[in-house]
């Protein structure tokens, strides 16, 4: 498979794409009273914004990707939910609009091949340079691993198999917004300036783990050393230096931006948005499916993509204000 260090596409090997089945949004249908009633979380958390060096040059970073050039970049002060969003709290909004994320609407979505009773992995369409997806009929946020299976013990852990469509539904019905890719990285370096992780350079500091990636020989034995082979709660670990869970691992997250690597500006921006059209929008954190041999893009500063309709078992969301 060819890699993105050498290209300026996204980063397919991170999220497989529904390969351009592109719906519609689903009408989001509100209640008269617009207040939404979700379950209790760690709420949002108010970031005083300012100057902040976006971006890296890292040797182990993926330069196709457009990580760098590092780059000063100035926000306004913003809210950013501590936690991503959980099953629970989708559930409610699903419960007060009745609405359908695209892969239901698709009839499918890719479940890692490993979460798979056989008989579902037997036959199921693979992407040709990402065999250990399955396109399984069926999966959705509510059966994420397809038919059979529920949400049983999973409440508070992130919801998966949403697409950004879906993702900004819910964020319209919270009256919140998707971050932009700035802010996202912003938050990410929790007040750590130019730092591989939401804690520092080191992955592992003093042995201790800090994130929910894939541990062990990626893709084909995950030892669940950091306590997951999946999902973890939305507030697993330790939060960072702004009181945010899981900015690293667990499930990567959609921007609000369309994704492009031109970041030239001819003096520091202000409140970037990214490209103003695009095909892909852009993700954020790593998974628990990154491997640092493979896709080791839960450094704060890589970045991945996918269409708007695209979704999988590792990509979720939160919101800001």
């Amino acid at each position: 498979m060819s890699d993105s260090r050498s290209q300026g596409g996204p980063a397919r090997c991170c999220m497989p794409t529904s390969g351009g089945a592109h719906v519609a949004p689903a009408p989001l249908l509100l209640s008269a009273s617009r207040a939404p009633a979700v379950p209790p979380a760690q709420g949002t958390v108010l970031l005083p914004g300012g100057e902040f060096l976006m971006g890296a040059e890292d040797a182990e970073g993926f330069p196709g990707d457009g990580e760098g050039p590092v780059r000063r970049v100035r926000l306004d002060p913003f809210r950013i939910d501590a936690c991503a969003v959980s099953n629970d709290r989708f559930a409610a909004f699903v419960a007060a609009t009745g609405y359908r994320t695209d892969a239901e609407r698709l009839g499918w979505s890719y479940v890692f091949a490993a979460f798979l009773p056989a008989a579902l992995r037997r036959g199921a369409p693979r992407p040709e340079r990402t065999p250990w997806w399955c396109g399984v009929q069926g999966a959705a946020w509510d059966r994420p691993e397809g038919p059979g299976s529920t949400l049983e013990g999973r409440g508070d852990h992130p919801v998966v198999h949403v697409s950004w469509n879906d993702a900004s539904a819910y964020a319209a019905w919270a009256g919140k917004r998707l971050p932009t890719e700035a802010e996202w990285e912003y938050a990410a370096r929790g007040g750590l300036e130019q730092r591989r992780y939401p804690w520092g350079d080191e992955l592992d500091p003093a042995g201790e783990y800090r994130c929910n990636i894939w541990r062990g020989a990626f893709p084909t034995k995950n030892t669940a050393a950091d306590g997951y082979r999946g999902t973890a709660p939305v507030n697993a670990f330790e939060p960072n230096g702004f009181g945010l869970y899981n900015m690293a691992g667990n499930v990567w997250e959609w921007c609000a931006d369309w994704w492009g690597t031109d970041h030239r500006a001819p003096r520091a921006p202000v409140n970037p948005r990214g490209p103003r059209r695009g095909t892909d929008k852009v993700t954020r954190g790593g998974s628990h499916l990154c491997h640092v041999s493979y896709c080791n893009r839960y450094r704060v500063a890589a970045r991945a993509a996918n269409s708007p309709d695209s979704s999988s078992g590792h990509a979720g969301f939160r919101c800001v204000l």
